[in-house]
């Protein structure tokens, strides 16, 4: 996911500024603004869009180019290079594709609840860490994309009226669940996500 962001002006580096659209921008506020201009743009888009199957690479990566495309030139490509987190480069494909089964799996045979399944469908997402930057963004929107047009169910509060982009406590407790969802232990995720009336009853 997105390095954790410690106020709006901090200057962006050479590095971070790779693939950059606008060469003018040189804070982390003035991205942050255009970033979320272009999500909203794309969050617009989603609500029009008539589609019948969301699990597959293409939507994936189209999903992720109208979320960050006006802002990034890489935006809807996968990673091509070595994260500290995330899966090697060359298994983004395989590792997707197995996670697409795997969910297909999930809901034809009603393995987990709707809830339960999104949420292990962002965590996987997440781990792999399908591209440069945004993994977190596009991880939240492909899950409640799963629960709204796979189950007709609504989508999950992430924020809990809270800026999940910048650290506070909630952000934090988003990343610890994620941690732990990394060492395959999922209930600290499912109370996240259920401490705000998403349906499902959380267990300390």
């Amino acid at each position: 996911m997105s390095p954790d962001r410690v106020g709006g002006a901090t200057e962006l580096d050479p590095d971070e500024r790779v693939g950059l659209r606008f060469k003018h921008v040189t804070t982390r506020a003035q991205l942050d603004h255009l970033e979320q201009a272009n999500i909203q743009a794309a969050l617009q888009w989603l609500a029009r869009l008539k589609i019948d199957d969301i699990l597959t690479e293409q939507f994936i990566r189209e999903l992720h180019r109208k979320l960050l495309g006006q802002v990034w030139g890489w935006a809807g490509a996968f990673r091509q290079s070595e994260k500290n987190i995330g899966v090697d480069p060359l298994q983004i494909p395989v590792q997707l594709r197995l996670l697409l089964d795997d969910v297909r799996y999930w809901v034809d045979h009603a393995t987990y609840c709707p809830l339960e399944c999104a949420v292990r469908f962002h965590h996987r997402l997440v781990f792999i860490h399908l591209f440069a930057n945004g993994n977190g963004r596009h991880a939240r929107i492909m899950a409640d994309q799963l629960l709204s047009r796979v189950f007709a169910e609504p989508p999950i509060d992430w924020a809990g009226g809270a800026d999940l982009q910048a650290m506070g406590a909630r952000r934090s407790s988003y990343l610890e669940a994620l941690r732990r969802a990394d060492r395959g232990d999922y209930q600290p995720l499912l109370n996240f996500v259920a401490r705000r009336g998403n349906g499902l009853p959380a267990r300390e």
